[in-house]
């Protein structure tokens, strides 16, 4: 109990303080998991990394600020995903503490660390981080307009129209889904007497006037490329298809933050041990312009982004759950009252503890376990290194030419194109994904195709045989994963299209 009451103390005394502490140590946690137990990206970050090296205005990854960022810090950490895996926790950085300032504005520096606790248990939190990507980039420029908007709406600091208006550019520039977060913050602040009043000034056109700035050679690129094409409305026979998808959705988000009702739960009166005198976290009284802002932003987000997801029959939630839930930790503090007892503290301690460390203890159990149930592949088990050397080097002996490009199985080329030498990547199965390349000019550089192999003699797929008629396969590379166990080796068939001239 000296302990817990140590702790309360430390949230009471030093707030800011402690908010610093968890965050980083959360990000430390993960960077340790990314370093000792991943040896290929996760996700389809090997493919991000691939088109950022290309520097286009805009892919169909999305707008371009993510694909950049990405690339630099590969480049920056001399070609080792280290510089990426940072990028990503610095973003979660950024995120916590954006959300940590807002909530300080609204229910104080003392419930705004319980604030910050809360939003850290959700799932979106923790393993996806790493998968740099506009989902990941879109949390904290997120965080930080819901921080510029309460300071533009609700403190009437109209020195933060400046810093609102890059951030809505660089959102923009980074998540289709942007269009639909700044429309909300465009109703909220229509919908209220204090938003409006700050909609009579000149500063929200001066704002206007960067955010164009900044979005425009997306947005000239969205209109060459004509690609603001929205999918298509269902047919009235679907609609009934696409509610269950919603609210399967829905179901997923309320899943991801289930830890944040379970600590709510637990500090109820039910679990106060008798005679037990539960210490306070106090706060001022929130102003109803603030409360409303708070559960506006914790609800319409996550509704809106399921209705869109489920309407159109999207694979995920518009924005991503990191964007729609990071107000969900504070929208608890707020309808908690003035005066939040801090029940079973230590309790409250473990079972915070054990949500934050689960899905860091999960993704390592697995890649150490799955492996050895049979046919169970980790991704972020693939030697990424080895691969990429023997492809490199086998090519240059055999041609006396560095390694160009690449093509074949995306995956498997994408990360052959992390080498050092950073050859191009090419889509050959969709061509118009990778227009710095196309089927001419990699016969003419030459480079190297590559498959999953099905048999000891590397027969290519017959689509690859198609799109490279004439290619004689090699003899395919078996590669260890990190933990084999009972699964088989990674056979990756190969053959190589000789450069012109050579």
């Amino acid at each position: 109990m000296r302990f817990t009451s140590l702790v309360i103390e430390l949230i009471r005394a030093r707030p800011r303080l402690i908010v610093w502490i968890v965050v980083l140590l959360q990000a430390a946690m993960w960077l340790f998991v990314a370093l000792a137990f991943y040896r290929s990206p996760p996700g389809t970050l090997a493919t991000l990394l691939a088109f950022g090296r290309e520097y286009q205005v805009g892919t169909d990854l999305g707008p371009p600020l993510p694909v950049w960022l990405a690339d630099i810090a590969y480049r920056a950490a001399g070609g080792h995903m280290f510089g990426v895996y940072v990028l990503a926790e610095v973003c979660e950085i950024a995120t916590f503490i954006a959300l940590y300032h807002l909530s300080r504005a609204v229910v104080g520096s003392q419930q705004a660390v319980l604030a910050v606790l809360l939003t850290m248990t959700v799932l979106a939190f923790s393993s996806p981080a790493l998968d740099f990507g506009p989902l990941v980039l879109a949390r904290p420029l997120w965080a930080l307009l819901l921080l510029h908007s309460w300071q533009i709406i609700g403190q009437r600091r109209g020195n933060a129209w400046f810093a609102w208006s890059i951030e809505a550019g660089l959102l923009l520039l980074t998540t289709p889904a942007a269009v639909f977060l700044l429309l909300l913050l465009v109703v909220f602040a229509f919908a209220t007497a204090g938003g409006r009043r700050t909609l009579r000034a000149l500063d929200p056109l001066f704002a206007l006037i960067v955010v164009a700035v900044l979005a425009l050679p997306y947005a000239v690129w969205l209109m060459r490329a004509e690609t603001l094409v929205l999918p298509a409305l269902p047919a009235v026979a679907e609609l009934s298809t696409r509610a269950i998808h919603a609210a399967w959705l829905l179901g997923g988000l309320v899943l991801g933050a289930a830890a944040i009702p379970a600590l709510t739960f637990l500090n109820t009166g039910l679990f106060l041990a008798k005679g037990e005198e539960a210490p306070i976290i106090y706060r001022p009284p929130v102003e109803p312009l603030a409360r409303n802002f708070v559960y506006f932003f914790a609800l319409a987000p996550a509704l809106g982004a399921v209705l869109i997801s489920g309407l159109f029959g999207l694979e995920s939630v518009v924005g991503g759950a990191g964007v729609v839930l990071v107000m969900s930790g504070l929208a608890v503090v707020v309808g908690a009252g003035d005066l939040i007892a801090m029940r079973r503290a230590r309790m409250l301690r473990t079972v915070w503890a054990a949500a934050v460390v689960a899905p860091a203890a999960g993704v390592v159990l697995a890649v150490l376990f799955l492996p050895w149930t049979g046919a169970n592949e980790i991704a972020t088990s693939m030697p990424a290194r080895a691969i990429s050397d023997f492809f490199d080097d086998s090519f240059a002996r055999r041609t006396n030419h560095r390694l160009r490009a690449v093509a074949g199985e995306t995956q498997l080329a994408s990360l052959i194109a992390l080498h050092s030498g950073r050859p191009h990547l090419f889509i050959d199965a969709e061509p118009a994904r990778t227009p710095w390349i196309n089927q001419a000019k990699f016969s003419e550089t030459g480079g190297v195709v590559v498959w999953r192999a099905s048999d000891t003699a590397g027969t290519p797929p017959p689509e690859i045989l198609a799109r490279f008629p004439g290619i004689v396969p090699e003899v395919p590379r078996a590669f260890e994963w990190l933990v084999t166990g009972r699964q088989q080796l990674l056979r990756i068939g190969w053959a190589i299209v000789r450069p012109k001239g050579a």
